[in-house]
C-alpha cells in the first residue's frame, strides 16, 4: 500500500512540470481570447477581415519588440534599451533607405552588431543588464536624434507597400504572428542549442562546466534581439511612413510586459515564444478596448499595468494549484 502511495506521488511530481507548462501558456491564451470576445461585443464589425486588419494594424512592431525582449529574458537579463533602439532604426530607415539603400543596410547591420557588443560587455564585465541596457538606451536615443532631430523623412515605397499587403482569407498580422510563434518555438524550445541557451539563464555554471561558452551564448541571444529590434523598427516605419526619434519609447515596457505575461520569467531559463505572441496581443488590445469604451488614452499605461498584475496573479495561483 505504501509503495502504491509513493509511486502515485512520484507520478504526480513528474506530471507537475507538464501541467505548469500548459498552465503558463493557457493563462495568456484565455486572457487574449476574452479580450477579443469583449472587443467583438463592443464592436461586432471587428470580426470581419477589414476589422481584424484594422484592430491588429500595429501588432507587428510590438510582436518583434516582444520577441527581442524574450531573447534577453532567456538568460535572465532585462533590456531597457529596446524602445530607443526601435526609434533609431525608424530614423535610419526614414532618412537613408530611399536615398541610399546600401548605407541604410550597413547602418542596420551596425545596429545589430551594437546589440552583440552590449551582450558581450555584460558577460565579460559581469555587470547588471539593467544598468548596461539603460546606458545603451541613451546611446540609441542620441544616435536617433543625430540622425533625425525632428519628426520627418519618409519610408521607402517598397516597405510601405509591404506593410499594406493584404493576403487572402487571413489578415497579415495573424499570419505573421503564427509564423513568428512557430519559428521562435522551434529555435528556442525544440533544438539542442536552444536548450543550451535556456540553460544559461537557469544554470549557467552547469552549462559552462559542460564546455559551452557563456559569452557566445549571450551574444547570440543579444544578436537575435537586435535583429528582432530591427524588424520591429522596419515594420513601424512601413506603418507610419515617416520617422520620429521618440516613436519607440513605449515599446520598452510593453515588450517586457508582453513577454512576462506570455510565460517568461525574470530569473531566466523559462520562456514561451507562443505565449509571448499572446502577451503582445494582450498589450495591444488593451489600448483598443479603451478606445471602444470611450476612455481617455491617458489611462492606457494604468490599464496595461493592471493587466500585467492580474495575469501574473492568476499564473501564480495556478502554479500553487499544481503544487
Amino acid at each position: 500500500m505504501q509503495s502504491v502511495t509513493v509511486s502515485r506521488r512520484n507520478g504526480l511530481s513528474g506530471l507537475a512540470p507538464l501541467l505548469a507548462q500548459h498552465t503558463r501558456l493557457a493563462v495568456p491564451a484565455v486572457a487574449l481570447a476574452a479580450m477579443v470576445g469583449f472587443s467583438v461585443i463592443l464592436q461586432p464589425r471587428v470580426m470581419s477581415y477589414f476589422g481584424l486588419t484594422l484592430l491588429l494594424r500595429y501588432s507587428e512592431p510590438l510582436l518583434f519588440a516582444t520577441m527581442a525582449q524574450l531573447c534577453i529574458l532567456t538568460v535572465g537579463d532585462v533590456d531597457l534599451s529596446i524602445g530607443p533602439f526601435i526609434s533609431l532604426v525608424n530614423c535610419i530607415v526614414s532618412v537613408s533607405a530611399t536615398s541610399s539603400p546600401t548605407r541604410c543596410a550597413l547602418e542596420l547591420i551596425g545596429c545589430v552588431i551594437g546589440y552583440v557588443i552590449m551582450g558581450a560587455f555584460i558577460q565579460v564585465r559581469a555587470l547588471p543588464s539593467i544598468v548596461v541596457t539603460l546606458g545603451f538606451s541613451f546611446i540609441w536615443l542620441g544616435f536617433a536624434l543625430l540622425t533625425l532631430p525632428t519628426p520627418g523623412g519618409s519610408a521607402p515605397d517598397w516597405l510601405v507597400s509591404m506593410m499594406a499587403f493584404q493576403p487572402p482569407l487571413i489578415p497579415m498580422p495573424i499570419l505573421l504572428a503564427v509564423m513568428v510563434a512557430v519559428v521562435g518555438d522551434i529555435l528556442l524550445l525544440r533544438t539542442g542549442y536552444g536548450a543550451i541557451l535556456r540553460g544559461i539563464g537557469s544554470n549557467a555554471t552547469a552549462i559552462q562546466q559542460a564546455g559551452w561558452s557563456l559569452l557566445i551564448g549571450r551574444t547570440v541571444l543579444y544578436g537575435a534581439a537586435g535583429l528582432c529590434g530591427v524588424l520591429s523598427g522596419l515594420t513601424l516605419s512601413g506603418l507610419n511612413t515617416t520617422g520620429d526619434p521618440w516613436v519607440g519609447a513605449q515599446y520598452t515596457l510593453l515588450s517586457i510586459a508582453g513577454a512576462i505575461i506570455g510565460g517568461a520569467e525574470f530569473s531566466g531559463g523559462i520562456v514561451s515564444p507562443i505565449g509571448a505572441v499572446f502577451g503582445a496581443g494582450i498589450m495591444l488590445l488593451s489600448g483598443s478596448l479603451l478606445s471602444f469604451l470611450d476612455i481617455s488614452t491617458d489611462w492606457q499605461l494604468s490599464v496595461q499595468g493592471g493587466l500585467l498584475t492580474l495575469v501574473l496573479a492568476l499564473r501564480t495561483f495556478s502554479a500553487w494549484g499544481v503544487r
